[in-house]
């Protein structure tokens, strides 16, 4: 098994993610799509980075391959420090369990287990003591403004608040990065732009890095940059006025 080890060089002076020349095919011969094709971008330490563009962009693709979940076909991606290209299977489970935290667009919740035991799962698997879960889950519902809900399932709770438990999950092991992938794709315009709000300041109260893909302009303003992906290229980079 092939640890995660950051650099030796001191991480505080690099970019959280840092991908050169990215591309990701498909298929073979004439059948082939090319999803990504020759990305490159850095993500600074303690940045809110949202990718926009349309269905079919790359922008999926694009997160899939930075959080580990798959193989470029060429280029590379370091994360923290770490070239994701030296890590084996089990060192790239390992990276995700320790530094990566996961937001999805479906939550991704467990309907049988209440908020609180949502939250604590990641810490479960790291066989993180029963004690420690439960205190870490409940700091964690009372910073997304849960914490009078800890003992509901997902099925009580409303899209918003599913998502709310969803981010604070991927807060448990305390990653240094957090990917979203159209975390506010199933809800109203109104209730995407807090949970847009909530991972803002998660960004400030936690120290965290969040990479975020969204294709609703109006929360944009939100991002402290955003990257436009079109057609598996990067076509625009933007900086933006967080609010």
């Amino acid at each position: 098994m092939t640890q995660p080890q950051a650099a030796t060089a001191d991480t505080t002076t690099q970019p959280m993610v840092a991908v050169t020349d990215l591309r990701r095919s498909f298929g073979t011969g004439e059948r082939t799509v090319h999803a990504l094709r020759g990305v490159s971008f850095t993500v600074g330490r303690g940045e809110l980075t949202a990718l926009k563009g349309r269905s079919g962009s790359g922008k999926t693709t694009l997160l899939n391959l930075v959080g580990g979940l798959d193989a470029p076909t060429g280029g590379s991606i370091a994360l923290d420090g770490i070239d994701l290209a030296s890590l084996d299977e089990d060192g790239r489970l390992a990276l995700r369990r320790e530094r990566i935290g996961f937001v999805f667009q479906s939550f991704g919740l467990i309907p049988m287990l209440t908020a609180a035991e949502n939250v604590g799962v990641p810490l479960r698997l790291r066989k993180a003591p029963a004690a420690e879960r439960e205190e870490r889950a409940h700091t964690l519902l009372a910073l997304v403004g849960l914490a009078d809900h800890a003992n509901q399932r997902p099925g009580e709770l409303s899209g918003g608040q599913q998502q709310r438990v969803a981010i604070a999950r991927a807060l448990a092991n305390q990653p240094s990065l957090i990917i979203a992938d159209e975390p506010t794709g199933q809800l109203d315009s109104e209730t995407g732009r807090s949970i847009m709000e909530l991972l803002r300041a998660v960004v400030r109260s936690e120290g965290v890095t969040v990479l975020v893909a969204t294709h609703d302009p109006t929360l944009m303003g939100l991002a402290d940059r955003v990257i436009e992906v079109r057609d598996g290229r990067i076509v625009e980079e933007e900086a933006e006025q967080a609010a």
